[in-house]
């Protein structure tokens, strides 16, 4: 017997919701709204409030690039954590070619802080520590507010 009804063919997307109308609708929030930004652009933002806050009072970090990766690296692939500190930021030295780096390493960071505010705080320390660093200056001379609370 004949079957008269054609199959429906397959929509060229991914099928979104289910036979019954449930499933995702949707983004919950719409782009612009922060609540769509995740942590990792949430905490750059951060980094990139402290480096605008410097740079008015240091015009020479414009030439410093400011980077933020997860977890620090082991410097050598056989080599397993110690019983130090893991670190909050470091710094690589201008080499031919390439601008200085300051590096701020965000699960750490994010550990160790419990809010937005405090987070902010902490990160805009390990940012003055680490261009103080390159810089060959103290904390306070970097930011005269620095260790204030």
């Amino acid at each position: 017997m004949d079957n008269p009804v054609q199959p429906r063919a397959a929509a060229p997307g991914p099928r979104r919701r289910d036979r019954h109308g449930r499933g995702m609708r949707g983004p919950v929030a719409p782009p612009q709204v922060p609540l769509s930004a995740s942590r990792a652009e949430v905490f750059a933002d951060l980094v990139q409030d402290s480096v605008e806050r410097l740079e008015r009072r240091w015009p020479q970090l414009a030439d410093i690039d400011f980077l933020v990766l997860e977890v620090p690296r082991l410097k050598r692939s056989g080599e397993s954590w110690s019983d130090e500190a893991v670190p909050l930021g470091g710094t690589i030295p201008a080499r031919e070619g390439h601008p200085a780096r300051v590096v701020v390493y965000r699960r750490p960071v994010e550990i160790r802080t419990k809010g937005r505010d405090e987070r902010a705080a902490l990160v805009h320390e390990v940012v003055v520590e680490q261009v103080a660093e390159l810089l060959g200056l103290t904390p306070e001379t970097v930011d005269p507010r620095y260790g204030e609370d």
